[in-house]
């Protein structure tokens, strides 16, 4: 695909409330159910995956990259407020992306559907580019690194760590990682660096795609933060 009809992006979640005791009683019984049946660890040491659950967590920060010429602009939503970041968003890509495929790491098992569930709990139609429900995979345009290093083996599990590693492009976890995101919002309050860290990963992944098609991976200076 033409790198410059791709939209690159990445998402951080957190827990919509940080410890499970500070959940309601109906959010808490239905947590329960949730691992009623899990071995090892109970209902509230499980509570440290709320983050990746749509029903149970919140979109803090969405990043978007885009090349334009020779350089890779970023955009960035952020924020407390998650009915009003999505929405931005939303505008942003029915005003100048709906051409555009996405791309991320792991997108089709996680970025893409927490959107749109995220944005159907806060009462906003999805934009077409993410009215992926009910279509077959071969009518989805969207990439996924992750899925096209798997080469049809489904096994397997990469992280973009690993990928920018092996493929030695920068990584993007130089200054914490996704288990560490939920701490950073909640106790340090510092949701620039999430955003810094997000944008990262925005840009690992468009690496990584060049990478994957045989072209030079981008350079720093050819980086813009547009926000």
């Amino acid at each position: 695909m033409d790198l410059n009809q791709i939209l690159f992006l990445d998402i951080e979640t957190v827990p919509e409330v940080y410890h499970y005791d500070e959940l309601n009683d109906s959010r808490k019984k239905l947590w329960d159910l949730k691992w009623k049946h899990t071995q090892g660890l109970n209902p509230q040491q499980q509570y440290t995956k709320a983050g990746v659950y749509a029903e149970f967590a919140k979109v803090i920060c969405i990043c978007i990259g885009y090349f334009n010429g020779k350089e890779f602009r970023i955009k960035s939503f952020y924020g407390d407020d998650e009915k009003k970041l999505l929405q931005e968003f939303k505008s942003t890509l029915e005003k100048h992306f709906s051409e555009y495929a996405l791309c991320a790491h792991n997108g089709k098992e996680f970025d893409f559907p927490f959107l749109c569930r995220r944005m159907l709990i806060n009462a906003l139609s999805l934009p077409e580019i993410l009215q992926i429900q009910g279509k077959k995979p071969w009518e989805i345009p969207h990439l996924d690194t992750m899925e096209l290093w798997k080469f049809g083996d489904y096994k397997n599990y990469t992280s973009l760590q690993l990928l920018a590693e092996v493929f030695n492009i920068p990584t993007p976890k130089d200054d914490i990682d996704g288990s560490q995101v939920a701490k950073v919002y909640y106790e340090e309050k510092n949701i620039e660096r999430i955003k810094t860290y997000c944008a990262k990963d925005v840009v690992t992944v468009a690496r990584l795609l060049q990478k994957m098609q045989g072209h030079n991976a981008l350079k720093d200076e050819q980086v813009v933060l547009t926000n």
